[in-house]
């Protein structure tokens, strides 16, 4: 292990930290009503999360002092055992099936989502082939085949969990990345184009997606069926009001909004903090996705930009859909709030993409 010549970014770290906090107090503030009458344990989803972020802080302290040009050689090796797990997920008797839904495996101590770990390693990867071919991505055998192949592969075995969002973000990824490694632009229009008429084929064919998109344009229409998560969150976020009811006096958990300490954990900060504490948690990621722009544009070399720029479009993209989805921006779907949601597989593989920006800013003048 080799370290940079300057300390870590004191205020990625700080960011972060701040959000895995604040996770964990709402956490608890959400689920300890389900949790004491489900498991009769109020501490139980906090508990599993604190362990969590133990884990994922140890392992980001462990790679952020690991040289990155040392890890990018292992990208190859990241991104093949991820498809493995993707493929394996699908497998019955090894993914766990969890209300019609295979994403899963289950490990001692708890399940891993191995679509969560993809979006890093994919990230990892893009940034170490792209580097590696430098010119070569401009043209058509190298630069546009081989990644549409990928492409497939990987939303491919996603979209058959079925876990659509996740799909479409993985795909955005790579044509995020495709784009700043400066594939020709027509390249990337097919490639946009394609994924968007698989992704409305898939909704139209689907009769529980077209539901969500109906309910998306009238939650209130059919309150007791596809709409009642999209109506109390409005509600949640509308009793929160400007400063909000209070730590811990939200009503929305009280059984009416299905798991709030997952993607919903939003509109419970919204009930209980109000818009004011809303505003101030995206400030926080503002500053976090400035950060991740600013390490990118002074990295000493191609892969620490593409990188960290990654980072910051997948920080931005969850971002934006879990709090459209709650606020009914857009339709409902699956996306954790980043380092805030409940999950392992969330938080612990943001965390370790969080271990390589910080030992990428060492070699950064900030």
């Amino acid at each position: 292990m080799a370290r940079g010549k300057r300390p870590a970014d004191f205020i990625l770290i700080f960011c972060v930290l701040i959000l895995t906090v604040l996770g964990l107090i709402m956490i608890f503030s959400a689920s300890m009503y389900n949790a004491g009458i489900t498991y009769n344990n109020a501490f139980f989803f906090f508990i599993k999360q604190l362990i969590y972020g133990i884990v994922g802080f140890f392992l980001m302290f462990i790679i952020s002092r690991t040289n990155y040009k040392v890890i990018k050689h292992f990208a190859p090796y990241v991104m093949i055992g991820s498809i493995l797990l993707l493929g394996l997920v699908l497998i019955p008797g090894v993914g766990t099936n969890v209300n019609g839904a295979q994403r899963w495996i289950q490990l001692p101590g708890g399940t891993i989502q191995p679509s969560e770990f993809n979006k890093i390693a994919l990230i990892l990867f893009m940034a170490y082939s792209i580097e590696k071919k430098g010119e070569l991505m401009r043209s058509f055998r190298y630069g546009f085949l081989p990644y549409c192949g990928l492409l497939l592969i990987m939303c491919g075995l996603i979209a058959l969990e079925p876990n659509l969002s996740t799909a479409a973000i993985t795909g955005a990824i790579l044509i995020g990345m495709l784009f700043i490694g400066g594939v020709n632009l027509k390249y990337i229009g097919v490639i946009v184009a394609g994924v968007f008429c698989a992704g409305i084929a898939m909704i139209v064919i689907t009769p529980w997606r077209v539901a969500r998109m109906l309910a998306y344009t009238d939650p209130w229409s059919n309150i007791q069926g596809s709409g009642w998560q999209i109506a109390q969150s409005l509600m949640a976020l509308g009793s929160g009001g400007i400063f909000g009811q209070g730590l811990g006096n939200g009503k929305a958990k009280l059984m009416f909004m299905p798991e709030p300490q997952n993607d919903f954990i939003f509109a419970h900060i919204g009930e209980e903090l109000g818009l004011v504490g809303g505003i101030l948690i995206l400030f926080v990621y503002l500053l976090l996705i400035w950060r991740l722009v600013k390490i990118s544009m002074e990295a000493p070399d191609t892969f620490a930009t593409l990188f960290c720029g990654g980072m910051a479009g997948l920080l931005g993209m969850q971002v934006f859909i879990n709090v459209g989805v709650v606020t009914n921006i857009i339709p409902v779907t699956g996306m954790p709030l980043p380092f805030v949601s409940a999950g392992a597989s969330s938080l612990i593989s943001l965390l370790c993409g969080m271990g390589v920006v910080l030992n990428i800013s060492k070699y950064c003048n900030l």
